[in-house]
């Protein structure tokens, strides 16, 4: 992978070519006056079919489970033919242009794109970075996502660097490849003068961290913690399916982040780890976002995927793809030694503890709030008197770790939730090559504690109350439930028997 090197160029241009079997695209996006906030963009089409062809683009970002609506953003749109004569086009739906272009097999395509945001989901530009979402700045022809793709970029004047888990081509400066339009868009490109901290390898694989303005630390002890909890999640699942990670920070502001299949999207800023909690609190947000390229990419529902970018893709099982994802970040930091018992039992506390104090609770299971989050929001809706709602970031842990003290409790601490981590990764996305039902969720965790656990599957699709003390004991904890305000402190209960004991001690790693 080519993801940083020195360059002299003038102007601004990012070009993509794709080629199909016979069809070929060619895109050429240009960012000549970054100061202004706009992408430029040229798609040059060839040997392409019919009479017609609609391009259209994407309303959504995968990661982001709201609609963006990207095409609002584009201006100027034009189509010309191999001879610079005006071709004839028509909006079709509110993302989509439909051209005529007859038997004229080439043409191009131009289209200006405005950016007005600086987030993790959005394409922006400004004077000193570029960061190429490409849900939001690139087209693709309707009913062809499987055509792959090749990315050559040429930053502004004065710009040097360029970040992106799209494989190289090489012997071409900055060129890459996506296999097909979905890896294209799940495949951001940052570009400006960047840095890149000192980068790892894990069973020979290479991970990297390159970012705008991430400040002045200590960035070989940041590496050597990353790495340490990286190597914790690979150890989990027992596979590295990518042939190299990078990581892409974007801004120094915030703690946005957004998944990729080799990458991921974030803030960061160097100020942010100089005191202990808060370094457990970013090394926790970097655990989520990598730990996201097994669980919800790899290990997902399946409605996510084939991915609909006109409408967006619904699944009741957002609590498995983000809240158990939470539930690992906190395993990948405690599990490389990264942070304390205590801040663990912290961590569910403050989950608990939100889900408990909401009125949510009494009107909004975890089924529900997984398939609402399209219009709820991912925190579920504030201040809201009529529709009440809750959060799979703050449930979706507190239920997985019910999950895993079930399961272990059931085998005699010979499985845990891990082994369902495992057993889904392995069973349908390498076997079977597709995501899994809620049905097989169900069957695999079954399967994996040898108990049916109907209890525990009330909790996801039912309001009814959680027994936390019930599978707490499991593992020689308790929770602190007594008088009208609880404090909900997780703590070891006196005189654990014999298995109490050793599930406790090998859920905390040790």
């Amino acid at each position: 992978m080519q993801v940083l090197r020195s360059m002299a160029l003038a102007g601004g241009l990012v070009s993509l070519q794709l080629t199909g079997l016979a069809q070929k695209f060619q895109f050429t996006v240009s960012m000549p006056q970054p100061a202004t906030h706009y992408f430029h963009v040229d798609l040059q089409c060839s040997d392409i079919k019919g009479e017609t062809t609609e391009f259209k683009m994407p309303v959504w970002t995968p990661g982001y489970y709201q609609r963006l609506d990207f095409a609002k953003n584009v201006e100027g749109f034009t189509v010309k033919n191999a001879k610079g004569d005006t071709l004839v086009w028509e909006k079709s739906g509110h993302n989509g242009w439909q051209i005529r272009h007859g038997k004229q097999s080439s043409f191009t395509v131009s289209y200006n794109v405005k950016t007005t945001r600086l987030f993790v989901a959005n394409p922006y530009v400004d004077e000193e970075r570029a960061f190429i979402r490409p849900t939001g700045v690139f087209v693709y022809p309707a009913g062809k996502l499987d055509l792959p793709a090749t990315v050559v970029v040429k930053p502004s004047n004065g710009w040097r660097n360029v970040a992106t888990g799209l494989d190289s081509v090489r012997g071409k400066p900055f060129t890459y490849t996506a296999s097909n339009f979905d890896v294209l868009f799940d495949s951001p490109i940052l570009v400006g003068n960047l840095e890149e901290l000192p980068a790892f390898t894990i069973k020979g694989i290479p991970h990297r961290f390159i970012g705008y303005k991430m400040g002045d630390f200590d960035k070989q002890g940041f590496m050597d913690d990353l790495k340490k909890l990286i190597t914790v999640g690979t150890d989990i699942i027992g596979d590295i399916p990518y042939k190299h990670y990078t990581f892409m920070s974007i801004s120094p502001n915030g703690m946005g982040g957004i998944e990729q299949l080799n990458s991921t999207s974030v803030s960061f800023s160097g100020q942010s780890i100089e005191k202990p909690e808060s370094r457990r609190r970013v090394l926790n947000f970097l655990a989520h976002e990598y730990f996201h390229h097994y669980n919800v990419k790899r290990i997902r529902p399946v409605e996510l995927g084939p991915f609909d970018y006109d409408n967006g893709n619904h699944t009741n099982l957002l609590w498995v793809s983000e809240g158990l994802t939470v539930y690992y970040e906190y395993f990948l930091v405690k599990r490389a030694g990264l942070s304390s018992e205590a801040d663990l039992l912290n961590y569910f506390k403050g989950n608990i503890s939100a889900y408990e104090k909401g009125v949510g609770k009494q009107y909004q299971s975890l089924q529900q709030a997984s398939f609402n989050t399209w219009s709820d929001g991912p925190f579920g809706r504030k201040d809201d008197k009529v529709n009440k709602t809750i959060s799979y970031y703050d449930k979706g842990p507190a239920i997985g770790m019910l999950f895993d003290f079930a399961i272990r409790h059931q085998t005699q601490n010979k499985k845990s939730l891990d082994d369902v981590m495992r057993t889904l990764y392995r069973k349908y996305y390498q076997g079977l090559k597709r995501g899994f039902t809620e049905a097989e969720l169900q069957e695999v965790i079954i399967q994996t504690a040898g108990a049916p656990l109907d209890e525990l599957f009330d909790y996801i699709y039912t309001t009814k109350e959680v027994d936390y003390n019930k599978y707490l004991a499991y593992a020689g904890l308790s929770i602190d439930l007594a008088g009208e305000k609880p404090t909900y402190t997780i703590s070891r209960m006196a005189n654990p028997d014999a298995l109490q004991q050793q599930i406790l001690k090998s859920w905390l790693g040790e």
